[in-house]
């Protein structure tokens, strides 16, 4: 007799409390999994490689901005703040003079005072943003999040993203701190080159192996929240097979363990699989 007395030779795998099949929901599950996860993972892959390469290269002092773009962030900045508020009268105002600012930023950069540049902190302000997103939870944050979103693919493609760019970030950052002492950058800066194509060219492919490297271990770390989320309900939408509904299934009969054994051995597998992969490059 199989699981949940169903016939073996059609449900190899048993069926859950609803009868559905539990082998074709892990083979969905699945594919739910890799359809959120991995642009998840590539999209915080790709802001924390921009974000640490920014800090750790250009630290807090090295990227100097004019002070006409100063001006023109700031009105930016303040017209949105007001256009949230409820200021609509406001609108066609503020975008006037935004454009305005912006078109005229090259004639106006020939004034002398507004030659000046300031500089940015780049290492100050992506280290804060990365502390205060560490110091909440992450399941406690995208919890907090996700219950002001509707569930969709694309409003838990965002969550993942927003909330797990800083363990990217924060390698690229060490391996730029360290690629930006090395004598061949200070022979790239000797000869004239600006400080974005010494990043791009020279400075950021020698943290390529660490981006690849980390990617696999993002990859995991995704699946395995996805996993939870959809355990707990949220993210997803309610129709969406999942890996997390089918061990969430289990609540409803828990003498049913082919419930809890075989979603439990596949995300395991996978996220071996993927640990495995990135020892394999480290070591080659």
């Amino acid at each position: 007799m199989a699981p949940n007395g169903v016939n073996p030779s059609r449900h190899w795998l048993g069926t859950d409390g609803f009868g559905r099949d539990v082998l074709t929901a892990l083979v969905y599950g699945a594919r739910t999994a890799l359809l959120v996860s991995l642009p998840a993972a590539f999209a915080a892959t790709v802001l924390g490689t921009f974000l640490g390469s920014a800090a750790g290269f250009w630290g807090n002092s090295g990227l100097r901005i004019p002070i006409i773009y100063w001006l023109i962030t700031g009105l930016l900045l303040l017209g949105s703040v007001g256009l949230a508020s409820g200021f609509t009268q406001l609108w066609w105002p503020f975008l006037l003079v935004l454009t305005a600012a912006t078109v005229m930023s090259k004639p106006l950069m020939r004034i002398p005072m507004l030659q000046r540049s300031w500089p940015l902190p780049t290492d100050r302000l992506v280290l804060g943003a990365a502390s205060l997103l560490a110091s909440v939870p992450r399941l406690v944050l995208i919890l907090a999040l996700a219950a002001v979103l509707d569930s969709s693919l694309t409003g838990l493609f965002l969550l993942l993203t927003f909330t797990y760019w800083p363990e990217p970030a924060h390698l690229v950052r060490a391996e730029l701190l360290r690629v930006r002492a090395l004598p061949y950058i200070e022979s790239a800066r000797a000869i004239g080159l600006s400080g974005g194509q010494i990043l791009w060219r020279h400075a950021l492919p020698n943290a390529w192996r660490t981006v690849r490297t980390a990617f696999p271990l993002s990859l995991s770390a995704l699946i395995g929240l996805e996993t939870t989320l959809s355990f707990l309900g949220v993210g997803l939408p309610s129709e969406m097979p999942s890996w997390g509904r089918t061990l969430a299934a289990a609540r409803l009969d828990p003498t049913a363990w082919w419930l809890v054994i075989f979603p439990a051995f596949v995300l395991a597998g996978t996220t071996l699989a993927l640990r495995q992969l990135t020892t394999n490059r480290i070591s080659a």
